[in-house]
């Protein structure tokens, strides 16, 4: 059975005493009036026991028969014997025989029957009383009057302690109101007065006040559940406030990086270029979510893994950097090992780069692991490599429309060449060898051949030139990437010289434009053809390679070197070689090896990269 509460037992504890107070004091009070139930009637007999002596004193000495007189005394001293033993004053007498009273009434009693009752029934008649007599009287009247003194004290001490039980009763009573009225002040109005300023402040968002109740009633467990709900409040405002600070923050960040993916969405397809239109976009988001370093990678038929080809933070200048003048990305040591990356306690995120049907890369995103990424991040770098999907698919469609549009203007060019200068060069060489056939005699006979040999060396050369023209012009490349064009070029000479021809290829993707492609890989044809026709050599190696800013190709060979003149005779291939090295901006140089054979190297910086300005970016 559950107990009552701490409250109602002290609201119990009250009552009961207030009962039992009135309790007592109702007992106290009844056995008191009960103890001097009939001590007046007993004090009045008592009384009258004095004049009845008296009375009884006179009746002896009053004249009368003798008979008479005897039969009258007895009868009046029997009469008053009995009034002296009525129940009125044996009730009042305490039944304790060693009670002052008792005895009292005892040595009356005995005085009585020994002395005066004798006395007066053997007085003589018509005698007068004597001195004896009337002292024996006064002596037991003295005694009454003493016994009913002390009936009269005895009444009055009883009547004075229930006097004092009724003040103590008051006394009681009023201590036990006082205390109640002190208890509910200390342990129900205060309390109360508390609550009530709680929820007023409560509902005043103050969560600071609190009840701090001792006890175990219903009050003090309804103040510790008030502080209880004001702390869990005070903790929940808190942290609804946080929240929404949070929020606030997180949407600020989402407008600022919203309004930065649209001014980079902007910058990504004006550039055409992902280092300078997404490095300083990067950066910027870095520094606005709190994460980083982000590294882009791009997806290569030619290589089994990633390329990558963005970082925003890196301790050395990457491989596909294009300009030494560029310090995007560039970091000290200790800035990069603070990042949260693999091994320094950070956390990573891989988006894809994807247009429908297609993988084109993969967005790598680090952040620290104690912070997390929130959604709203997530979300952002999301559209960011949608962002990046599309600008790559977008450069990726330039780039080959760009590849298209140069084959047909060179398959135009080809075709007007090979219709109109090609015929007449045939016509021209048709002429010659009817010239040839016609027999001239004499003087002239010499001169006539000298001009008709240098005419046909001309037109020889001539339409050997537009040869090697309408073959630069129908040369197109009809595979994704000038790596497998290379290769396949590769073979096809390799089949010429009967050996393998050695290939080193290492540019980043997307390094070159599409007219670029075409002239570099013109000049290593023509390399090549020079060296398979013309150097006699069994070993032929082509370096293409990537020395940032700059793009180097290289064309050795172990043949027999160039003749004396440097070039030979009515060959125009190293002069159209020079021709397309001024075109991509750099320079072209033939020379002998010092180990024998001839090197044939190509310089030149990309044109189609657009350079981070250095004052927006240096670290």
């Amino acid at each position: 059975m559950k107990s009552r509460s701490p409250l109602v037992n002290r609201i119990a504890i009250v009552v009961c005493a207030v009962v039992l107070t009135s309790i007592v004091s109702m007992a106290t009070t009844l056995a008191v009036s009960k103890s001097i139930e009939g001590n007046a009637t007993a004090i009045n007999l008592a009384g009258a026991l004095r004049m009845g002596a008296f009375r009884l004193l006179s009746h002896a000495a009053s004249p009368g028969e003798n008979q008479a007189g005897e039969n009258n005394i007895r009868n009046l001293t029997a009469a008053y014997e009995l009034r002296l033993r009525d129940s009125n004053i044996t009730r009042a007498i305490p039944a304790a025989q060693d009670h002052p009273l008792a005895e009292q009434y005892r040595a009356i009693e005995t005085y009585w029957e020994q002395t005066l009752r004798p006395a007066l029934e053997n007085h003589p008649q018509d005698a007068s009383i004597s001195t004896q007599m009337l002292e024996t009287t006064e002596r037991y009247v003295a005694s009454v009057n003493q016994l009913v003194s002390m009936l009269e004290r005895r009444t009055e001490a009883r009547i004075g302690l229930l006097h004092l039980i009724q003040i103590i009763s008051l006394v009681f009573a009023i201590l036990i109101i006082i205390a109640l009225f002190v208890d509910l002040r200390n342990r129900v109005l205060k309390p109360l007065r508390k609550l009530v300023d709680i929820a007023k402040a409560v509902g005043e968002q103050d969560f600071s006040r609190k009840a701090s109740l001792r006890g175990s009633d219903e009050l003090a467990q309804l103040g510790s559940a008030f502080d209880q709900m004001s702390s869990e409040l005070a903790l929940t405002y808190y942290e609804l406030e946080e929240r929404a600070r949070r929020k606030t923050e997180e949407l600020e960040k989402s407008h600022a990086a919203l309004q930065l993916l649209h001014a980079s969405s902007r910058s990504l397809f004006a550039n055409h270029d992902l280092c300078s239109g997404a490095v300083p976009m990067l950066q910027e988001l870095e520094e606005l979510l709190g994460i980083g370093p982000i590294q882009l990678y791009l997806h290569d038929k030619e290589s089994s893994e990633p390329v990558q080809a963005v970082t925003t933070a890196s301790a050395e200048r990457p491989f596909y950097c294009r300009d030494h003048l560029c310090n995007a990305c560039l970091v000290t040591p200790e800035v990069f090992d603070e990042l949260p990356i693999e091994t320094h306690d950070g956390r990573r995120l891989l988006l894809p780069i994807r247009t429908p049907g297609k993988l084109l890369g993969t967005l790598e995103v680090w952040y620290p692991a104690e912070k997390g990424l929130s959604d709203t991040s997530r979300r952002l770098l999301e559209t960011l490599s949608d962002q990046l999907a599309t600008a790559i698919f977008l450069e990726r469609q330039i780039t080959e429309e760009q590849q298209l549009t140069l084959v047909e203007e060179r398959t135009v060019i080809a075709r007007e060449l090979h219709d109109s200068l090609a015929q007449s060069l045939s016509y021209l060489k048709m002429q010659v060898a009817r010239l040839r056939r016609l027999k001239i005699e004499g003087d002239q006979k010499s001169a006539h051949d000298a001009i008709l040999e240098e005419l046909s060396t001309g037109l020889n050369s001539a339409y050997r030139q537009l040869r090697e023209l309408l073959a630069t012009f129908r040369l197109k490349l009809d595979t994704p990437d000038l790596a497998t064009a290379l290769r396949k070029t590769i073979e096809e000479f390799s089949v010429r010289l009967g050996k393998p021809v050695g290939l080193n290829y290492n540019l980043p993707p997307q390094t070159l434009s599409a007219n670029e492609e075409i002239h570099t890989l013109q000049i290593v044809r023509e390399g090549l053809a020079n060296a398979v026709k013309h150097a006699d050599a069994t070993e032929i190696f082509v370096d293409v390679v990537f020395e940032s800013p700059q793009v180097t190709a290289r064309i050795r060979d172990n043949g027999k070197g160039l003749p004396d003149g440097g070039q030979p005779v009515n060959h125009y291939g190293l002069i159209i070689m020079q021709d397309r090295a001024r075109t991509l901006g750099g320079q072209v140089a033939v020379r002998d090896r010092d180990k024998g054979g001839v090197e044939v190297i190509l310089k030149f910086v990309p044109k189609s990269r657009h350079l981070i300005p250095t004052e927006t970016t240096n670290t």
